[in-house]
This record gives C-alpha cells, structure tokens and sequence, in this order.
C-alpha cells in the first residue's frame, strides 16, 4: 500500500502568490526558506565559461568533494576523507540517501516538533516510523537529551537540525554533546541536517561530526550559498557506509548538475559577498524582532540563526493556512502556515522568512502592520522572545 504523504501547504500559499503575481498585484514572497539573491558572482562567471567550454555530462567532482572536506577540517576541526563526502542534488536526496542507508522499513526516527515538513513525509515515504517529538518554549523549541533519554522503545535513529527550521533556534554545545552521549548510549543513529551552518546571528552552531563522528550531515548550497536552484548539496557518511551511500545516489539520482558542481566549487572561496547576505538577514531580523510585537506577535521562537521567524498567533486563528492566505489575498505578503511544520500545535503558528532585501522587509511590514491591527480581536501580555539558553552558543 503506497505511504500517505500529506502536502507541503506552504507550495499551495505560493502558488496562489504566483499567480497574483502574473495578474499584476504587486507581491513579496517570504514563505519559502530561498534567499532573493542569487549566486555569489564569481561562480556565476565560471558558470556562463563552463557552459562554453565543456559539454558537461554525468559527472562527480573531485575538487569540489575535497574542497568540502577541507571545510570541515577548517570550520569544525574534523577529518574527513573526501570519499566520505556524496554529492547530492540538493539537500532533499540528501536525506532520502542518509536514512535509506541507516534504516529499514519499520524502524522508528525521532525528530523535533515544529520540524521541517519533509523530515516526517520523507521517513513515511521510506516506510519508517516518524516519532514526533513536541518542543516548545520550555525547550527552545529544540530537541533535548533528556527528552530523547524519555522515548521508550528507543528509536533506531534522530534528526537533529540546528538552527532549525521552522524557529531558527540552535542547539547549545553542552546540549548537543548531551544529545550524542545518550545516542551513543541507546543505540540511536544520528541524522544532523545543517543547512543553516554559517547563518547564525548569536555565535556559531557546531556540527554533529565533532560529537558523533558516525553521524550523518546533510548540506547543501542552497541556503548560506544562496544557490537553491542550482539543486546541489552533499551528505558526509562514516567510511563504512560509503559504498551503500553512493550505490544509491547512483541509481536513484545518478550525479548533480555538473553545471551546478562547477559553480558550487567556486562558492566556496567568495565569502566577502556572502557574509553580505548574512549581514542583510542579520538587518532583516532586527527589523521584525522590533516590528512584530506592536502587530499583537509577541511570541516568538529565539531566532538564533538561518533566516525564520515562528509566530504564535493564537489570539488571532486556530486556522494558521487560512490566515496566511487571507493574508496574501489581502496585502501580497506570502507566509507559511505552522501545519506545515507541527501537525498538532501549528494550527496558531506562522512563519515569516526574512531572506529577501531590506526594502522588501520595510514594505511587508507597511503592509501588514494595519491589516494585523484589523485582525486583532484581544491583546497577550507582552510576553517577548522566549528565553535563551544560559550559556554563550
């Protein structure tokens, strides 16, 4: 019997935002995780002199998969050997080759909820048995070792995300080696999905390599490299798994773009432009944190990095798809709804992505400001961000 897969809600809001769009309203789209730039200039470049010169073809290649060993060696002090990393089209094959490799249909994989949408619709596609586990403003809205401690069986494998998507929010190191030991302990297989590593606003997220050397990393350059529609990421495996790995990257996905691994390997050296874009996400969230309050959004998840904003709005709707897309029809701004990311509690969530330029933020928030204040129906007590970690990220 096929695996029931419910819907990503946030494609039907921008759907609709595109068609609004081709009908001449004037739209600003901030319901997807996609930045508004493009790629960094100098892989654009090697790009348009790939496209005169080679005529490309399924293709692996070696200087990228040990220049991304090389990042790992610089930004988190971890060895890995290039043959340890698989060149995926995107994150998304990433995650279907890490779990495909670890687990078998039945076994049961733990992850945060609010968690990205397709981490449950992708481990119920593969006939895993998602366990959800419920994170809120006590937990940071992040997976803890003491909870992970709690699930009883204990299942064969974890998703972690930090920062996370849909709140941005990030594991603090002593939790994150907390986590690992009781994986450690129980047998837990850890899938580390950091494709926010290098958007952080209050110091930098550690990866799941320097706690548990036989995790799994999913990455990508999608979203640090602002190069989402070039559909090329990567998955770091432990040496006993490489075979299985590239078997299946092999027959499932064949290779990514070689266009795309050309750009990709000059990505990687053009961080003066990127930490520009880092700098206007950086704007960008000042600009809401200050804004969203006085419009009655005075809940909101710490967003300690990527480029969200999780938004309690349960004194305006229990219908958080409704909202976002009355929203839309009434101002032009696209949002995504919390169902898309918590099934159980999202119904009065909503998420704003901030990575678009700054005017686009300015004029969002003109106007949304009067259409909230329409909305409101009562006042919450000005209960701000919720708390931080004690401890220095």
């Amino acid at each position: 019997m096929p695996a029931k897969i419910d819907p990503f809600h946030a494609i039907a809001i921008s759907r609709t935002a595109h068609r609004l769009a081709a009908e001449g309203r004037s739209v600003i789209h901030m319901e997807f995780g996609q930045p508004s730039t493009g790629a960094p200039a100098a892989a654009i470049t090697t790009a348009h002199r790939v496209l005169d010169s080679d005529g490309m073809g399924y293709w692996e290649s070696a200087p990228l998969k040990a220049r991304i060993a090389r990042h790992y060696a610089e930004r988190y002090a971890v060895a890995i050997d290039p043959e340890q990393v698989v060149l995926t089209c995107g994150a998304s094959p990433a995650l279907v080759l890490a779990l495909s490799c670890l687990f078998a249909p039945g076994d049961r994989v733990a992850f945060a909820r609010p968690g990205y949408v397709a981490y449950r619709n992708t481990v119920k596609a593969l006939y895993l048995e998602p366990v959800e586990i419920a994170c809120g403003a006590a937990e940071r809205f992040q997976i803890t070792a003491a909870a992970i401690a709690q699930i009883e069986p204990a299942p064969q494998g974890l998703i972690l995300a930090s920062p996370g998507n849909p709140t941005g929010t990030i594991i603090a190191p002593d939790e994150l080696a907390a986590i690992a030991a009781v994986c450690r302990a129980r047998g837990i297989r850890i899938v580390s999905d950091e494709i926010y590593h290098g958007l952080s606003y209050v110091g930098g997220a550690r990866s799941a390599l320097q706690e548990a050397p036989d995790a799994l990393v999913v990455n990508s350059f999608s979203k640090y490299f602002s190069m989402a529609g070039w559909r090329l990421g990567w998955l770091i495996v432990p040496p006993a798994l490489i075979d299985a790995a590239r078997a299946r990257m092999g027959n499932l996905f064949l290779t990514p773009p070689s266009l795309a691994q050309h750009a990709g390997l000059v990505a990687f050296d053009c961080r003066e432009e990127l930490e520009g874009h880092v700098g206007t996400y950086a704007r960008n969230r000042d600009l809401l944190l200050a804004a969203l309050p006085a419009l009655g959004l005075k809940r909101i998840a710490p967003p300690d990095g990527a480029f969200y904003l999780y938004a309690d709005i349960a004194h305006l709707t229990d219908d958080s798809m409704g909202f976002c897309m009355q929203l839309l029809l009434d101002t032009g701004v696209a949002t995504a709804p919390g169902i898309d990311f918590d099934p159980v509690e999202g119904h009065h969530f909503m998420r704003f992505s901030f990575a678009v330029s700054t005017d686009r933020i300015e004029e969002a928030l003109r106007r949304i400001e009067p259409w909230f204040a329409a909305q409101a129906s009562s006042v919450l007590p000005d209960a701000g961000l919720f708390p931080r970690a004690g401890k220095d990220l």
